[in-house]
């Protein structure tokens, strides 16, 4: 593979301290391209089922693809896969910055970590070259603390170089800590758990290498045409404007905003937080890497009070919606600065709301007792609690001990029907969009690999109210325009064969928003057979998007995940308690196992188990 990639992939035993290199393997790249998808076949190869996620066996993958590129929208992520402790299955989680590009600059395409090491240490990867380094000097430090050493301790003639490190709570092994690239977070499914467990503290990587294209000039007009496709299009000014936070607004309004632990769907406070956020917490925008061309992200801080918060990257919409409307916490500062908290110590911050809410819930119910609250008042819209059982979590202090692994599990110790106040498919906790406002993004959530994740439904949520058919018309999606935002029927088709064409960002480790711009298979195609010299379609990849969900789905199986574990829990399929939608029967999911049926046999599996049938899996080329 010397065209479109680095052609190399680094493979680091922590249990020996070697380090090796192996060739990419061109029919696997040509049938999984990389991101979540050749991180998926090397894990599915490599990883023994019912394997302990905390355990050495586990493998950490950091996977690119030949769009990890600053040129290319969306092209400064990378994408990071393990089997997850959040629920014992498929795990992934991708992080913006210059990590992907650096990654590739240092001379590989992926990162495979497995085995763990006796001392904590930490990986530098500079020009072809990796080193495992001492960390004892690392542990305890917040992840700013171990970025700036770290970067200060590379080659100083380096001009590009990127860090991705764990904070305490990913050394205390909070089963939802992240993997930070400073403020950006690889944040979903307890990555930076898995990194504390094997004791690797960090990956810097930095480099002067370059990618060589199979057509240079066709490459480039490829990204050109889809860079002036993403300007072109108003959702590029209003991501740089306003920041992921104006959904705040938006899902208020729209019955979307998940409200005090999901017992409704709206507050009525959403516009009135968004604007407090624009006049007295934002900076400026920033770009997540270098060449963004939305440049979505925010700089925030808090000025004053007993929230003040340093400038920093942060305040985007499932932050401030995890720490306000989940727990009614009516204080946008001590949302910002809880916020700040989770980046400086590592921790998923939609997790992190959602146990501290699910806690709220199980006080007020009584199923939690007060001598075991620690002293914090756990009434609903207590601002105060939420920062000191933000620090109690990332130590494992008191109760924070039990919520550090989750609403499920930690319902599970509580017991007394604390099972059904914990929201969450999988094991991971609902994000901060309602399927009360989208039916499909409900399936959406019930079917996702990793669980009730915030990115891998957002096509159904933009299909059901933006309307958005992301270029899947042609591949057999029903135009939006014609559809009701309250339908049912035909839905769970139209979920599956969007889930092909959205997964292909997670693929080839590019950004999904530049698809809510007006990026579509057709684009991605004409960027990605540039670069290879492949003869490829856009037919052709979303049927790599098929193969890749197809073979996470086999993963799951093996870990005994099925039907049962496509479900939504209770809560969400009620009727809201409260709020602007408490009276609208249609918002509620009539007919969910229909639905599901319908997703199962446009996907080729078994309607009764959810397993892919042998039909399906020879189609695919995954008959092995």
């Amino acid at each position: 593979m010397n065209k479109g990639y680095m052609g190399q992939i680094l493979r680091v035993d922590l249990t020996s301290g070697s380090c090796s290199t192996e060739t990419i393997d061109a029919d696997t790249a040509r049938k999984f391209v990389g991101g979540v998808g050749y991180a998926a076949r090397i894990l599915f190869n490599e990883v023994a089922p019912g394997i302990d996620p905390l355990g050495p066996e586990n493998k950490l993958v950091f996977a690119t693809s030949p769009l990890s590129d600053n040129l290319v929208p969306g092209g400064g992520s990378v994408s990071l896969c393990f089997k997850s402790p959040v629920n014992n299955a498929w795990g992934e989680s991708r992080s913006g910055g210059n990590f992907g590009p650096d990654l590739r600059r240092a001379g590989f395409d992926l990162l495979v970590i497995e085995g763990r090491s006796e001392k904590p240490v930490y990986l530098e990867v500079v020009d072809g070259k990796a080193v495992l380094k001492d960390a004892a000097g690392l542990w305890g430090k917040d992840v700013y603390e171990k970025t700036d050493l770290i970067e200060d301790g590379m080659p100083a003639d380096l001009k590009r170089k990127s860090v991705m490190s764990i904070g305490p709570a990913g050394e205390n092994k909070v089963i939802f800590a992240s993997v930070m690239c400073r403020d950006r977070a690889a944040g979903r499914s307890g990555g930076g758990a898995v990194m504390g467990s094997k004791n690797l503290l960090a990956v810097a990587v930095g480099g002067r290498k370059r990618v060589e294209h199979a057509d240079a000039k066709a490459f480039m007009a490829a990204v050109k045409e889809a860079v002036t496709t993403v300007k072109e299009n108003e959702v590029c000014d209003w991501f740089n404007e306003f920041g992921t936070t104006a959904d705040l607004s938006g899902a208020d309004e729209s019955g979307d905003l998940p409200t005090k632990n999901w017992r409704s769907n709206s507050w009525g406070k959403g516009t009135e937080l968004f604007e407090y956020f624009q006049k007295n917490n934002l900076v400026r925008p920033k770009q997540c890497y270098t060449g963004c061309p939305i440049g979505c992200g925010r700089v925030c801080e808090v000025k004053e009070g007993p929230y003040k918060t340093p400038v920093h990257e942060g305040g985007e919409y499932e932050t401030v919606a995890a720490f306000t409307a989940f727990s009614l916490n009516k204080d946008m500062d001590a949302a910002v600065h809880c916020g700040y908290l989770c980046n400086k110590w590592g921790m998923d911050t939609i997790s992190a709301g959602a146990v501290i809410s699910f806690a709220m819930d199980c006080y007020t119910e009584g199923i939690l007792p007060e001598d075991k609250t620690d002293g914090i008042d756990l009434n609903w819209g207590n601002t105060a609690a939420l920062p000191a059982l933000v620090e109690k979590i990332a130590f494992r202090k008191g109760l924070g001990d039990i919520l550090a692994d989750g609403v499920k599990k930690a319902a599970e110790k509580l017991g007394n029907g604390a099972d059904k106040l914990a929201v969450h498919v999988k094991g991971l906790e609902g994000a901060a969009h309602d399927p009360r406002s989208s039916k499909t993004l409900g399936l959406g959530y019930g079917t996702a690999s990793r669980g009730m994740c915030h990115i891998h439904p957002l096509e159904g949520m933009s299909f059901d109210k933006g309307k958005m058919d992301y270029g899947m018309q042609e591949f057999g999606v029903r135009d939006p325009e014609k559809v009701g935002q309250w339908d049912e029927k035909g839905k769970g088709r139209d979920t599956a064969i969007l889930q092909q064409g959205v997964i292909l960002p997670d693929i080839l480790s590019t950004c999904k928003f530049m698809c809510y711009a007006g990026i579509t298979p057709e684009h991605w195609t004409k960027m990605l057979s540039a670069a290879t010299g492949w003869d490829m379609d856009a037919r052709e990849l979303v049927r790599v998007g098929e193969r890749v969900l197809t073979l996470q789905r086999m993963f799951n199986v093996r870990e005994s995940l099925g039907r049962k574990d496509d479900m939504l829990p209770e809560r969400v399929l009620s009727m809201p308690e409260s709020g602007a939608f408490k009276d609208e029967k249609e918002c509620t999911i009539k007919a969910y196992d229909e639905m599901l049926d319908e997703y199962y046999e446009a996907c080729g599996w078994d309607i009764s188990t959810g397993v892919p049938t042998e039909e399906k899996l020879r189609e695919l080329d995954l008959s092995e």
